[in-house]
């Protein structure tokens, strides 16, 4: 993804089993996680479920997605009392987006999904992206970025 770049086409499962088209929401902040319940994951969640009411009047929609199936993402929201919409993916927005990949963890290689956020406008191309995200702090700095987003005419 690069600056400039059209949200992908890609269908997402909300946590409620519901479907839908990630590119008909604008402006939209799609943050990517490698696994739901989990301590980075779970503190990511919040952080940006927090500042919702901030994201909601800069007009911003946040979507939280990983590849976790919608049940166990309707469980994680539940136990943390999560304000942040999330979604599951079949893998095609983590290859579209480009947070597919290898990782490693204590010398163990793996495929899994790199921590990501990408910010988009109201026409939908892509203005910001974070990628190898560090959690404390970063909610609040994609905010700051969101804010600064321009109107739509």
């Amino acid at each position: 993804m690069n600056e400039g770049d059209a949200i992908p086409a890609v269908t997402l499962t909300a946590s409620d089993g519901t479907r839908f088209d990630l590119a008909a929401v604008r402006p939209l902040l799609v943050y990517f996680y490698p696994k739901a319940d989990t301590a980075g994951c779970t503190r990511e969640a919040i952080d940006f479920g927090d500042l919702q009411p901030q994201f909601e009047a800069a007009g911003v929609t946040v979507i939280g997605v990983s590849k976790d199936p919608p049940a166990k993402l309707e469980r994680f929201a539940a136990k943390h009392d999560l304000r942040v919409r999330l979604a599951s993916d079949d893998g095609a927005a983590c290859e579209a987006f480009g947070v597919w990949g290898e990782k490693t963890l204590y010398g163990r290689t793996y495929m899994g999904v790199e921590r990501a956020t990408f910010l988009f406008d109201a026409e939908g191309r892509l203005v910001r992206q974070w990628r190898k995200v560090k959690v404390p702090g970063h909610a609040e700095a994609v905010l700051a970025a969101a804010r600064d987003l321009p109107t739509p005419a």
